[in-house]
């Protein structure tokens, strides 16, 4: 369900109908007789709608996590704000952007339209920008020849599946986040996809090494293993950026979660 879309659907509704009455109706009534229930709730919803319209469409847009593949920066039942200007202001539904600001950099958290099915949000982080070679063999990130920087920490418990993943501050750019392994799971990418620009990267028993094309962008999840991000499925086009998540504002079963993160 596109719901930017059906709120733009109620904004012109509700407007159309408080602009009639405004300019029309309300002349043409009786003095003293009440509006007819449709133009009392159109016109008295039409700026409450606009209102959040405009909030969800330029400024910040609610998503709520639905996987593990972020963990442990991200929770299952994380419910996040995602920062819609960050990257530039863009139409909303067209999602065509319309005034340059930032790019998106090494670290950032982003929200973009799954490129196999744009019908679909996804998160990851983004690991590599335009220009950017980036390996991953046998579980370690390098990016134009440098590996990337990641100490090993405590071992990180799955309280729903009672076992542990080996956990790693890792450092891309200016950005420090834990990131998670698992012993048992193969280095190299199992089914990869035929995606735009494939002959970009190399797969071999590995892992996977890539160059990332002009106005696209890799990502991966911090929960390495149980991700299906860049390694599988290809490159994040830039005209599929939504925005940068910043903040978790609720989370049912852990109230102690509210906050910003990494």
């Amino acid at each position: 369900m596109n719901f930017a879309l059906i709120l733009l659907i109620l904004v012109l509704i509700s407007g159309a109908i408080w602009v009639a009455d405004a300019c029309i109706l309300r002349r043409r009534r009786p003095a003293g007789a009440p509006d007819p229930w449709w133009v009392e709730y159109g016109a008295s919803f039409f700026p409450v709608i606009l209102v959040v319209f405009l909030l969800r469409s330029f400024l910040v847009e609610p998503f709520k996590i639905p996987s593990g593949s972020m963990i442990p920066t991200l929770l299952v039942g994380d419910f996040i704000l995602v920062n819609k200007y960050t990257y530039g202001i863009r139409l909303p539904v067209a999602n065509v952007k319309i005034i340059e600001l930032n790019t998106p950099q090494r670290g950032d958290v982003m929200v973009f339209r799954y490129p196999v099915d744009p019908s679909l949000d996804y998160i990851k982080r983004v690991v590599g920008v335009p220009g950017d070679r980036v390996a991953y063999q046998n579980k370690r990130l390098t990016i134009n020849g440098q590996p990337v920087e990641a100490r090993k920490v405590e071992d990180y418990l799955h309280p729903e599946r009672l076992y542990y993943s080996k956990q790693f501050v890792e450092k891309l750019g200016r950005v420090e986040h834990q990131i998670l392994n698992d012993d048992e799971a193969p280095p190299f990418i199992p089914g990869p996809e035929q995606f735009r620009q494939r002959e970009n990267c190399s797969y071999n028993g590995a892992g996977v090494i890539c160059t990332v094309p002009a106005g696209q962008y890799f990502v991966m999840g911090d929960n390495r293993d149980n991700s299906r991000d860049s390694r599988f499925w290809g490159f994040v086009p830039e005209e599929n950026i939504v925005g940068k998540a910043f903040f978790i504002w609720l989370n049912f079963s852990d109230f102690g979660r509210i906050g910003s993160f990494n």
